[in-house]
């Protein structure tokens, strides 16, 4: 009976172990996607500066120079 609790025992520390070593990796994939979503937001901005053109309906874009 002794031995059957020991592994109970052994089994429920390992599966805790497990548990902890996931939930800094969820917690760490957490923080890099918000990395990536404000690097992104960034890059997003920085493109819309770039070619108004795309945000912009062709009604509003003004004729080239050449018209």
């Amino acid at each position: 009976m002794e031995e059957r609790i020991n592994e109970l025992e052994l089994r429920y520390m390992q599966q805790e172990h497990t548990i902890q070593e996931l939930n800094d990796i969820v917690c760490h994939q957490e923080l890099v996607l918000e990395q990536l979503r404000r690097d992104f937001e960034i890059l997003k901005e920085q493109f819309l500066m770039m070619s108004p053109s795309v945000s912009r309906d062709t009604s509003q874009e003004e004729p080239p120079p050449h018209y």
